[in-house]
């Protein structure tokens, strides 16, 4: 029983034992296209960017140029002496020391309008004219009531006289403190007839309407021709004083010790305005008052600056960015902003040492500007610190300065240097001849041209080892006439002409 049944499963235990070889071979299969795919990928990406490849060798110090190995090219800066201001910034308002809205004080049609509007007017300049026809009515009657009672007056005070000189026997006393009481009686009418005249004449004089004050004029808000009023809201127009103007602006309550501690004896400090960009500047000026409390709300403090605007370029309610210069350290040491770094160690900087390396140094800080800041210790004066090129730097680490370390340049006449090739070697030749024409080198093969006075100088940029030439692509050089530079063993070599 026992063979029969393995003599039925015989057929089916053969054709699983040939699917698992094909399943293992068609997995070979692929993981063999994926890596010659990849290989492919990594052969069109080093034929397209030649360049590219070449200068990480460059910069690796390894294959395609000799140097040292790890060099991080880099800028540097000397730690000097300079001035510093202290200024502080804020964004403020420019704001007019006086605005008028020119309204009519009497009732009436207007029958001129004499101003242009945006001129600059003076104090007294006539403006506009109110109709004052009743008005001059009016004062011509008030006059004519006025010598009416004058005449009153006069005839009263004589019959005052004319009753003191009789005898208490022709007229009584009574009579006589009667006549009293009319001449004082008239007299105050004449008083009140004068005042009425006044008044009158005062709003003749406010009918023709005239300049309140100095400024420009803004546009006109009334017509020829309309009835206006005193209680009208709008006026007639609005003068608004340019020269001098100011602008307020807000400082933090933190500074403000610092700003009372300069401004002690009324001394103005110097305030520059600048535009909203903070690029050009507009007018220089004075801190002229400082608000007497904090708001609360905000926990800052306005502060008013006065400016002469003699161009005219300040206009109301213009934002500007104002610089308020407190004090100026002078003659300190200063380390520009673009070397110091923050991290782990604190405020810190790369200063570069006598072996091309780089340490960092922990430096302390005080105010600055925007370029640079004052420093109160950790270098010495005239330390080279990193500004540039700080991305990939640690402590000890080997950097290269491009203006330092130049390769020298052989002149026209000068017979370039070959490089000296052998099976092994890293980097054994010296740079490219070049003349001050020197074209740079195409990524795509392009010829390197030495202004046509000889073909490039062996190992440049290429090892001399014969198997590497063999693995990686040979950037030939060519010369003037275009003919291409030979290689023994892989390197490119060149002959001086």
């Amino acid at each position: 029983m026992d063979d029969e049944v393995a003599s039925r499963l015989q057929p089916l235990r053969e054709p699983m034992a040939d699917i698992k070889p094909v399943v293992v071979r068609r997995r070979r299969r692929g993981w063999m296209v994926a890596l010659l795919l990849v290989a492919a990928g990594a052969g069109v990406a080093f034929w397209l960017h030649p360049t590219s490849v070449h200068q990480q060798g460059a910069r690796g110090g390894g294959r395609f140029r000799g140097g040292d190995l790890g060099a991080q090219p880099v800028a540097v800066a000397s730690v000097t002496q300079a001035d510093i201001p202290i200024t502080l910034e804020a964004l403020g308002t420019v704001t007019s020391l006086s605005t008028v809205t020119v309204r009519p004080q009497v009732s009436g049609q207007i029958t001129a309008i004499a101003f242009t509007e945006g001129e600059m007017v003076k104090k007294g300049d006539f403006l506009a004219q109110v109709d004052d026809r009743t008005l001059q009515a009016s004062l011509h009657q008030l006059r004519g009531q006025l010598k009416h009672d004058q005449a009153l007056l006069t005839d009263a005070r004589l019959d005052l006289d004319r009753d003191l000189k009789l005898t208490s026997n022709a007229i009584t006393q009574q009579a006589v403190d009667l006549q009293r009481a009319t001449v004082q009686s008239d007299e105050g009418t004449v008083m009140s007839d004068q005042a009425q005249i006044e008044a009158v004449e005062v709003n003749i004089a406010n009918s023709h309407i005239v300049a309140p004050a100095d400024g420009r004029i803004g546009l006109r808000l009334v017509d020829q021709g309309n009835y206006v009023t005193p209680s009208d809201s709008t006026g007639i127009a609005v003068i608004t004083e340019m020269q001098p103007i100011s602008v307020l602006f807000s400082l933090p309550e933190d500074t403000l010790a610092e700003v009372l501690e300069q401004t002690h004896g009324n001394a103005g400090l110097k305030a520059t305005l600048f535009d909203r960009n903070d690029t050009k500047q507009i007018a220089e000026g004075t801190l002229q008052t400082i608000d007497n409390q904090i708001d609360p709300t905000t926990g800052t403090v306005k502060l008013r600056a006065v400016f002469a605007n003699a161009d005219g370029g300040l206009y109301p309610n213009q934002f500007v960015n104002v610089h308020l210069l407190v004090r100026t350290l002078t003659g300190v040491t200063v380390l520009p902003n673009a070397a110091i770094q923050h991290g782990a160690p604190g405020t810190f900087v790369y200063q570069l040492n006598d072996d091309s390396t780089v340490s960092v140094k922990t430096v302390s800080l005080g105010p600055g500007d925007a370029s640079v800041t004052q420093l109160l210790s950790g270098l010495p004066p005239g330390a080279k610190v990193v500004v540039d090129g700080v991305d990939r730097l640690k402590d000890g680490a080997k950097v290269t300065v491009p203006d330092n370390s130049a390769a020298p340049t052989a002149g026209a006449g000068s017979p370039a240097q070959p490089q000296a090739a052998g099976r092994g070697s890293g980097a054994a030749g010296a740079p490219a001849a070049a003349t001050s024409n020197t074209s740079a080198v195409d990524p795509g093969n392009a010829p390197a041209l030495s202004g046509g006075q000889g073909r490039g100088s062996a190992g440049g940029g290429a090892d001399a080892s014969g198997d590497a030439g063999r693995k990686h692509h040979r950037h030939h050089r060519r010369d003037g006439s275009g003919n291409s530079g030979s290689s023994g063993n892989g390197g490119d070599s060149g002959e001086a002409q």
